[in-house]
């Protein structure tokens, strides 16, 4: 750098110019910033493995548990990224992908998931197509006609503080109550834990049905289950241990799909589904085609019962 002085007019002004950079210097510089550059590359692909595919995967499930889809099925891209070989990262991105309507992150997923784990890519198929088909599936007020083979299963509804049934949880034993006519054979299994003043959601319908009739060498109660995904896993078991091979699945109207993809996905499919319905303007409520927003619920209880742990 140097200094040109030029005096115009009796004024007196300093400016600066640059000399020419060489080559050779330019050269340096270059060499120097490329250098930095890929050390923090490194760094930073470093820190970024060490935020690792666990913690992309936790990541994920947070936010679809809030409804993020898009943001889950990008956390858990970076998880499949980071771990390639990790299935259950794999199980969730087709998964993830499929409530996004992203079909072709959904079917590379998948693809890699069956190249790795033939098992659980059908498992994988089968809980979509599960939520597929439960989505376009309206509610059906109506019994059907099965025989010992098959398990009545009626889904509980929180008891009132001193053990009493709400009207919701009455609905669906009237509606078992006539399933239980129509299929004289198949037995009943009632399911659902949640005390109340020392009665549990399945001691109480137990008792109803019994009060009304049903007699109770048919009835079977499970009392743990605390959710719908606790209504499948502990009811499937038990449905095998009485010689079923199929299920009725009885419940609310607005229940009732998310509960099928949850028996279906356990590995009990379900033959028969009979909504507790009040009155035409429920059944109508209830018959449009769910939307991707409101299956969010059936993929995340699939996802549990499907056993894709919450976090690592």
């Amino acid at each position: 750098m140097y200094f040109v002085k030029i005096r115009r007019k009796g004024l007196s002004v300093t400016h600066f110019r640059a000399r020419p950079i060489s080559s050779a210097v330019r050269a340096l510089l270059a060499a120097v910033m490329t250098t930095a550059f890929c050390l923090a590359l490194a760094v930073s692909t470093t820190a970024t493995a060490s935020a690792s595919a666990a913690d992309l995967f936790n990541s994920a499930q947070g936010r679809f548990a809030a409804g993020d889809t898009r943001g889950a099925l990008a956390d858990i891209g970076g998880a499949v990224a980071g771990d390639p070989g990790d299935t259950n990262a794999l199980a969730l991105q087709a998964i993830y992908a499929d409530a996004a309507g992203d079909l072709i992150t959904r079917e590379a997923a998948l693809a890699r998931l069956g190249a790795a784990d033939g098992g659980m890519r059908a498992g994988v198929d089968g809980m979509l197509n599960a939520i597929r088909i439960a989505s376009f599936t309206p509610p059906n007020p109506l019994p059907a006609i099965q025989g010992p083979s098959t398990a009545i299963i009626v889904l509980g509804f929180g008891l009132l503080p001193d053990g009493t049934m709400r009207p919701e949880l009455v609905n669906r034993l009237q509606a078992a109550m006539v399933q239980s006519w129509v299929s004289p054979m198949s037995p009943i299994i009632v399911t659902g834990g949640n005390p109340q003043n020392g009665v549990t959601e399945a001691a109480a319908m137990q008792g109803w049905l019994q009060a009304h009739g049903v007699p109770a060498q048919r009835i079977h109660p499970e009392h743990r289950a605390g959710s719908t995904v606790g209504n499948a896993l502990n009811s499937v078991p038990l449905a095998r241990s009485l010689g079923a091979g199929g299920a009725i699945i009885v419940t609310s109207a607005n229940h009732i799909r998310r509960a099928t993809v949850d028996f279906n996905v356990a590995g009990l499919p379900v033959v028969g589904a009979m909504s507790a319905v009040t009155s035409a303007g429920q059944l109508i409520a209830e018959f449009m085609p769910l939307t991707k927003d409101q299956q969010l619920g059936m993929y995340r209880d699939a996802i549990r019962v499907f056993g894709i742990p919450a976090g690592y």
